[in-house]
Parts: structure tokens; sequence; C-alpha cells
């Protein structure tokens, strides 16, 4: 799912603990989850600031030529507006578009496995 076009909400939202176990049938889990996505998100928002701020960088030394330049301003706005990373994985969580998976739980067999 793209940060970008995520419906998350841009602030905190109270959220019914059951509702978020439906899933997994553990909170813990649930959350673990949660965070996982979130630290993915958050790693992927900072390369794409990283990747269009560096646009600009200058490589001089000079502390006395600072220059404002208003894309970079307006990049940096739309960046602070995104909501939280938690915020998009938690959304994400509850529309099930997260994949997920237990390790200590057998595969699902599929259908090879009658023949």
């Amino acid at each position: 799912m793209d940060y970008k076009k995520s419906k998350a909400p841009v602030n905190t939202v109270t959220r019914n603990i059951m509702d978020l176990c439906d899933d997994t049938h553990n909170i813990y889990e649930s959350v673990a989850i949660i965070a996982k996505r979130a630290n993915q998100i958050s790693l992927e928002i900072k390369q794409d600031l990283s990747k269009k701020l560096s646009e600009f960088a200058s490589y001089n030394d000079s502390l006395e030529e600072v220059f404002e330049n208003r894309e970079q301003i307006e990049i940096s706005r739309f960046y602070e507006k995104l909501p939280k990373p938690t915020l998009i994985a938690t959304e994400e969580f509850i529309e099930k578009s997260i994949y997920w998976r237990d390790p200590s739980m057998p595969a699902h067999s599929s259908d090879e496995d009658e023949l």
C-alpha cells in the first residue's frame, strides 16, 4: 500500500483492543505485526524523503551561504503532514491489507497434497 494514498487518520484514534486481535487471537501478536509494518513504512518514508532532499544538497562548507528553496520547503511540509507510520500500519492491519503468517503454525495444505 502506498503511504501517500493512505486513508489513515492524521491524529491519534482510540480503538477497541478486541477488534485488533480478531485475526490473531492475541493482542500482543497484533501489536507486533503493526510495529513491524510501521518500521517498514518509516524506512520507506525516510528513504523517499532523503532521495528527494538530496537533490537540494549543497556540498560547500560555508555556513554563511544558506539558501531557502521553496520546493524543498514544500517537500518537507508534505512529509510533515503525512500520518505517522504507526497510524498507517494500524489502518492497513484493520483493512486486512497486511500479509502476515505465524511461522510456528504449519503451512496450509494445497491441492497437491490430495493427489
